[in-house]
């Protein structure tokens, strides 16, 4: 890891395939060194391959954001290799099952509801509060959460999802009550919403790129130490709660 201290890095998490991966081939683009969290190990090797196989400085994570154990060990990976994080990226997410009327509110499974949570707010909330030691020694320290209009209580965009969209709406709540706890600090809190995306979890049936959806999540991640705090944005600007 010769040179890491030297560079920015920037930790993605579910960085192994789709939007992550590409937020994490455009922040290594730029010129940070890129931490790869991930859970699989053979997903994570190969994206870290990819990565360096286009000139990004890139190391893996392995990174379960449901256990606080596997969260833990990950901060001290990253501190070990690069002794402070600049940008924290929360991509970690799911969609949760949706047979037999699991997502429906009327016939709502709460086993999924916690089993979305546990991984799209939980989780977040578990990996902030790790990295945050580490965060804090950096210069201008950026968080962006991932967050979809699907949880905007404005637009209720998309179809009736009733454990994943709340999750998303928890989401942007948590990340204002982050960017106002921190309002006094140099670290920065926004979410982002990165549109209809094809990756696996739209089964590749959408009419935007990861590359696209990555792009406000990259911008949010190098906002000037003047820009918006505790935000939910996505390419056309702010998005409504």
């Amino acid at each position: 890891m010769d040179g890491v201290n030297d560079t920015k890095t920037a930790l993605v998490t579910g960085a192994n395939k789709g939007i992550g991966f590409a937020i994490a081939e455009g922040l290594g683009a730029i010129g940070f060194t890129v931490a790869v969290g991930a859970r699989d190990d053979v997903r994570r090797g190969e994206a870290v391959e990819k990565l360096r196989a286009t000139g990004v400085a890139a190391f893996g994570v392995a990174l379960d954001v449901t256990s606080d154990e596997s969260v833990a060990a990950a901060a001290a990976t990253v501190e070990q290799a690069a002794g402070r994080l600049d940008v924290l990226v929360n991509n970690a997410g799911i969609a949760g099952r949706t047979d037999g009327g699991a997502q429906d509110p009327t016939t709502l499974d709460l086993d999924v509801v916690r089993t979305v949570l546990d991984t799209n707010v939980f989780g977040v909330v578990r990996v902030t509060n790790a990295m945050l030691p580490l965060l804090r020694r950096a210069e201008s320290p950026r968080i962006v959460n991932v967050s979809s209009n699907m949880g905007s209580l404005t637009l209720q965009t998309g179809p009736i999802l009733a454990a994943y969209a709340p999750s998303k709406s928890m989401l942007n709540s948590i990340t204002a009550q982050y960017a106002r706890r921190l309002s006094d600090t140099n670290v920065m809190v926004n979410a982002c919403c990165p549109g209809y995306v094809a990756t696996d979890f739209t089964r590749f049936n959408a009419p935007r790129t990861p590359e696209q959806g990555a792009a406000i999540a990259i911008r949010l991640a190098t906002l000037p130490d003047d820009g918006p705090r505790g935000g939910f944005f996505d390419d056309e600007g702010v998005v409504p709660w």
